[in-house]
Order: structure tokens, then sequence, then C-alpha cells
């Protein structure tokens, strides 16, 4: 079964699974606390290779997925290896793009996160990069672009799914956690769930709510408590 972080699906079927329906279930993408990682263009990286494993994707198709995912790889290695030297022509696109002036040395993938440089422009300035398709090309400006706030997400999700099974004691006191809205507190109290995993189901209690029962759980409940 796919995870809240692979696919919508995913998210669609954890939710009515754990919480019920009492009325139509509509998949809004605000229901997905990963929906960084279910963007449109990574959906073939995402879900291709469980399509071929149970034998939906046509081999064709899983071909040019590999071929993709292959040429990815190489595309974002190069970005990161290869550098601005003086005089490069990266050095004029930026400065005409309005850009702040390119320091020797600075790698491509540096320099394509900044706002104004795009892929294009540094394909265009290095013939070595023209081999890769343009959907290549633009899933890598992408993936470059929002590293950091992709990585975070990913470790979000690998974390949550690590403790997804951490048990809360029976006398577990949700009523006195500090920092919890008193929305969220209430919720916790009335249904008093047993593990992390359950805990972050129930409607209304947020990722934040989460972590942060997830910092108290791990210490023991004892020190982020109301008057502790």
């Amino acid at each position: 079964m796919f995870g809240r972080g692979e696919a919508y699906i995913g998210v669609m079927i954890d939710d009515l699974v754990t919480k019920g329906a009492r009325e139509p279930y509509r998949m809004f993408t605000s229901r997905a606390e990963y929906r960084l990682l279910l963007r449109e263009d990574n959906a073939d990286l995402r879900l291709s290779e469980t399509g071929h494993r149970v034998g939906l994707l046509p081999p064709e198709r899983y071909s040019a997925y590999c071929d993709k995912r292959k040429g990815l790889s190489s595309l974002l290695s190069s970005l990161e290896a290869a550098r601005v030297s003086a005089g490069h022509p990266l050095e004029r696109a930026v400065g005409e793009a309005g850009g702040a002036p390119v320091r020797p040395g600075i790698t491509y993938a540096e320099l394509l996160r900044r706002p104004e440089v795009t892929a294009a422009m540094v394909v265009a300035s290095d013939p070595a990069l023209s081999r890769f398709s343009p959907e290549v090309i633009d899933q890598a400006e992408l993936i470059v672009k929002f590293d950091g706030y992709i990585r975070r997400q990913e470790e979000e999700a690998k974390k949550l799914s690590k403790y997804e099974e951490m048990k809360f004691p029976g006398d577990f006191p949700f009523e006195t956690v500090y920092g919890l809205s008193a929305e969220v507190r209430d919720k916790l109290v009335r249904v008093r769930p047993a593990s992390i995993g359950h805990a972050r189901r129930i409607p209304g209690v947020t990722p934040a709510a989460v972590a942060l029962l997830l910092v108290v759980l791990k210490k023991g409940w004892e020190t982020p408590t109301a008057g502790g």
C-alpha cells in the first residue's frame, strides 16, 4: 500500500481507514502533509517502480522511466560538479538577467538556486548539457531549486514513519502537555490515542502537535509539560 508521502491515493486510503467518513470524502491537497513530495511532475518517479512490480506498467513506459531516471541522476551530478570559470558565458547571462556578479568557482547547482537563474540559461552556456531531454532538464531545475524544502519533507516523512508505532503509556498526560492548543488537547484527551501514528490521524491534530508529542514522549513526558 502507498504511504502518505508516496501518493495521494495513500493519503486517501489512510484517511478513510483510520478516520472514517461521515460525509463524502474529498481529496484536497491540504489533506497531505507532504504535498511538496506529491507533485504532478514527479509522479512517474514516485510510482513507476511499483507499477512495474505489479505488472501494470507496459515495458516501453518502464524503459522510458529508467532512461529518465538515469538521465536525471547524471544531470544532477553534472550540475553539482561543474564550476563556473572566469569569463564563462554564465557570467554574462546572469548579469543580463539582473543577478549579482558570479564568483569564479561556484557550481552550476549553486548558481541555479538563485531565483533569476534558469536551467535553460545553464544548458545554453554549456554545450555538454544539451544531450539531456527538456523533460529531464525541467525536472532537475525543480529538484535543485527546492532541494532544501524537499529534503526537509523527506526527513519528516521518514521520521514519522519510524516512530509510527511508538506507544503512549496508558497514563500519558495529554491534558497537561505544554504547547498544544486547547482544541488539539481536547481531542487528544477525548480520543486518547494509543500511538503516535494514531494521534496524527485524528482530525485537527496538526503535524506540529504530533512533533511536540513525539518530543515529549521521547523525553519521558516530564520536561515539556505544564508546570514541569
